[in-house]
């Protein structure tokens, strides 16, 4: 198997989880929002399916 660059970003899973949501009629906040994005980041790396590298700003 061969290894792929993946970028993750928690904005974009926040937006995902925002739209989705709402299409099932819920209505989160952004604080609620950030927490998914944050929790769903959090358990892809648990589960080795993505590492986590610090960019050099």
């Amino acid at each position: 198997m061969r290894e792929i660059d993946v970028f993750i970003d928690t904005e974009e899973i926040a937006d995902f989880f925002f739209k989705e949501l709402i299409r099932r009629g819920y209505a989160p906040t952004d604080t609620e929002l950030e927490e998914l994005a944050d929790i769903t980041f959090e358990y892809l790396l648990a589960k080795s399916i993505i590492d986590e590298e610090m960019e050099d700003i």
